[in-house]
């Protein structure tokens, strides 16, 4: 039996109780006194309803999740490989100490030997030089690449300082590179003062050549691996400490190789102040994104 409408029915409800009554022919599961389209305010105060339009389409119908798909093939496909390397806006000072680097790895290859074993000796950090110019030393040895711009070293400085001043910012990482620089230096360095002293090493050791960026990276991959994910920060650092412990069983340059592992210590040893790090970083790139719809909310409001 069909529902009818009385006489009695108040004239302002007629449509939407007309709306709701189904008529021949039509599917008569709705519900009694359900409307079929939804209200929408007109700007003069009317009520409208809106005529009938394409039918909605079920996003997850339409596009399904690719089956099988893992978390790392997820995370891969977000990757952009020119992320990877420093960029003067993104950071600029990775961009301008490798800019540093290019230039003296250039004058160590092309310029005249003899003034580039000069350079090289006076940047060197041994026991005469930092006892006499403890300051001038530790920074001017970081300025060059032992076997220039092809060495992996050049790579891994790139690639590790690139991504940890992403995370933490440009002053904080050059504090892990210095802090991991000047603290394996000194380790080092002072080993071999100490041996000179007791007689174990001959004098000549007080002047031996040391100068590059190695330990300061090593620092940086030390570091590096307590923000990433733990399915690439833990095998980096495994590799890399493996390639470290190799060196030193071949015990070609043992003083360095040490220094290598003591730089390595030193960053894995900074992850609870570097991951305090990165939280406030992200904390501030945050607010300065809210900051930033604000104002662009605050422009486009005043231009109405």
């Amino acid at each position: 039996m069909e529902r009818t409408v009385t006489a009695d029915t108040p004239a302002s409800a007629t449509p939407l109780a007309a709306s709701a009554i189904p008529l021949a022919g039509e599917d008569s599961s709705l519900l009694d006194a359900m409307p079929r389209q939804r209200e929408v305010p007109a700007t003069g105060g009317e009520l409208v309803f809106p005529g009938p339009g394409p039918a909605a389409v079920s996003v997850s119908a339409s596009t399904p999740a690719v089956p099988g798909e893992s978390r790392i093939v997820t995370a891969l496909r977000r990757v952009h490989p020119w992320r990877l390397l420093p960029t003067p806006t993104g950071t600029p000072f990775t961009f301008a100490y490798a800019l540093l680097l290019v230039i003296t790895s250039l004058v160590a290859q092309y310029a005249d030997p003899t003034l580039v074993s000069e350079l090289h000796q006076a940047s060197s950090t041994d026991v005469t030089h930092l006892v006499r110019d403890p300051f001038l030393v530790l920074i001017a040895s970081a300025s060059w690449i032992v076997g220039g711009m092809l060495s992996p070293y050049a790579l891994l400085f790139l690639l590790v300082l690139t991504a940890l001043e992403r995370r933490i910012g440009g002053a904080r990482t050059a504090a892990v590179f210095l802090s991991g620089h000047i603290l394996a230096t000194l380790a080092t360095e002072g080993t071999v003062g100490i041996a000179v002293l007791a007689g174990h090493l001959p004098d000549s050791s007080l002047h031996r050549l040391d100068y590059g960026i190695s330990f300061g990276v090593a620092t940086s991959i030390g570091a590096l691996g307590g923000l990433l994910r733990p399915w690439l920060g833990l095998p980096l650092i495994a590799l890399f400490g493996w390639s470290l412990v190799s060196d030193l069983i071949a015990f070609t340059d043992p003083m360095t190789n040490w220094g290598h592992l003591i730089s390595l210590s030193i960053g894995i040893a900074t992850w609870p102040l570097i991951r305090r790090w990165q939280r406030a970083a992200g904390m501030a790139r945050a607010a300065g994104t809210e900051a930033s719809r604000f104002e662009v909310a605050g422009v486009e409001a005043g231009g109405v």
